[in-house]
């Protein structure tokens, strides 16, 4: 293989590229809109600047490595700047727990909610720290390309109960109810119910604790525009503002790809870091085997939305920290709402973004930078005209910042605008607009995943949430290190 395409360039199709370009691949990547980073897309207004996705940035090692593999230093081209305490939780009754991988002040915010959880805690760390040993040091880098593969790695899975949730292992060793949640929550990170997700994503919790929690000085957006920098030091091409309308094949090999403007190129490869029924419904139409994957793919559990209202509010707030969840009164039956009946409940869980307590830089003086998100049913199970609900639901959101956290919310805001589900599918082509691609369930995960490369057409691959391993940074980065791992092999 002396080339490859990568369609879009989010943060699996830039570390892809990154990989086969280091390899010595002349890779070119094509992406729809007019920025680079997919759902790390970021907006400038008045001086504020806002990312547009992830903020929690986890497992700086995996970055670390795209730069290593040609000598080069991510330093050169990314600052991180640990974010400490990872998240604070906030219950309606005005209960505070402060999430960190400080083991003195976590056994006292742990002992605060319950002294009797502390033993279990420790227990509950050992559990997290054998599956991310089993799920992501030994299978989140490699790719599942048969059932053999998954019943391999069966014993594993098995011995750490990987059938069971996230939530009823957490709750195996801890009694508190604030704390399950404190513990059981991060599935929703990458998409996943904390009650259906596989217990294997406890992993995060070990993830975290040794890796830490990071923020790119500038914004999530400055560590795409870093992965940028060095694809393109290295030799890689990146052409913007152009989305690809069809893979183009022969027989059973891909060919290259059209885009909307017309322009074409041909490739030993193509991979697509697209949305996965996007690429198979549309950019596949003339495939008769992806059009047999995509009746598949139609039948499978998509993950929530979100909406997010991204605010620029005058004053500094030292006291609100990086990243907060605001817990509202119900858990299991919120999730229950957004995940299975396709409801938007009055009451709400929200996860808070204040990047400027980090960085101010990312404000005009004097000002902050705020973002606010709430998972909502994505539009198969839910199809409204987000265009008349939005604006509803922002004002209810925002009241309940005000009511928890800046009382005179309203007053100070300067700018603001609001992302929904109709966003997520008219800008990234995602699937009934899911922020997250597949549900990270048991029976979606692995070999039962969109697979790393297709099964009829062997030299189109895939990266990104959609397929193995999944959603998230690390998840996303890891499936570009499996893909990349099965490219250059196929090439050899």
């Amino acid at each position: 293989m002396k080339s490859a395409i990568v369609i879009g360039a989010g943060f699996g199709g830039l570390a892809l590229a990154i990989r086969l370009q280091s390899a010595g691949v002349a890779t070119t990547i094509v992406e729809s809109r007019d920025k680079p980073g997919g759902r790390g897309y970021y907006w400038e207004r008045g001086g504020f600047v806002f990312d547009a996705g992830p903020t929690v940035i986890t497992d700086p090692a995996c970055l670390r490595e795209l730069w290593q593999l040609t000598g080069r230093d991510m330093a050169e081209d990314v600052e991180l700047l640990p974010v400490s305490p990872f998240y604070r939780l906030n219950w309606p009754d005005g209960t505070n727990f402060d999430y960190t991988n400080d083991e003195p002040v976590l056994r006292g915010e742990i002992e605060k909610l319950d002294p009797d959880d502390v033993a279990g805690y420790a227990k509950f760390l050992d559990y997290a720290a054998g599956v991310y040993r089993e799920g992501y040091e030994k299978l989140g880098h490699v790719a599942f390309l048969d059932f053999a593969s998954m019943i391999k790695a069966a014993p594993a899975l098995a011995k750490y109960q990987a059938w069971r949730s996230v939530y009823s292992i957490v709750a195996k060793y801890i009694k508190n109810e604030k704390l399950r949640q404190a513990l059981s929550f991060h599935t929703l990170l990458v998409g996943g119910n904390p009650f259906t997700t596989s217990a294997i994503y406890a992993l995060i919790h070990k993830l975290e604790k040794d890796g830490g929690v990071w923020f790119a000085k500038g914004g999530t957006n400055r560590l795409v525009a870093g992965m940028v920098t060095h694809f393109e030091r290295i030799g890689g091409t990146l052409r913007l503002g152009d989305p690809v309308a069809s893979i183009e094949t022969l027989g059973d090999r891909a060919t290259g790809v059209t885009t909307q403007s017309g322009w074409h190129a041909q490739a030993d490869a193509v991979a697509a870091n697209s949305d996965i029924m996007h690429t198979y419904r549309d950019l596949l139409s003339t495939s008769r085997s992806a059009q047999r994957t995509k009746a598949k793919l139609e039948r499978k559990s998509y993950s929530p939305s979100l909406f997010v209202v991204h605010f620029g509010v005058k004053g500094a707030w030292p006291g609100i920290p990086h990243h907060m969840i605001l817990f509202g009164p119900r858990y299991k039956g919120l999730l229950e709402d957004i995940y299975d009946h396709g409801v938007l409940a009055q009451d709400f869980s929200l996860y808070l973004h204040h990047p400027t307590v980090t960085d101010p830089s990312m404000a005009p003086d004097g000002m902050s930078t705020f973002y606010v998100l709430a998972p909502v049913p994505h539009m198969g199970k839910f199809p409204v005209d987000w265009d008349e609900i939005g604006p509803i639901l922002e004002q209810r959101i925002l009241d309940e910042v005000g009511r928890r956290l800046i009382p005179d919310i309203h007053d100070r805001i300067v700018t603001k605008f609001s992302y929904t589900p109709k966003d997520f599918g008219q800008d990234l082509n995602a699937h009934l607009g899911s922020a997250f691609s597949l549900e990270p369930v048991l029976t979606q995960s692995a070999w039962f995943r969109v697979h790393n490369r297709d099964d009829h057409i062997p030299n189109l691959y895939f990266v990104g949430a959609g397929t193995h391993p999944g959603a998230g940074i690390p998840g996303v980065v890891g499936s570009a290190k499996a893909t990349a791992a099965l490219m250059l092999e196929d090439a050899c």
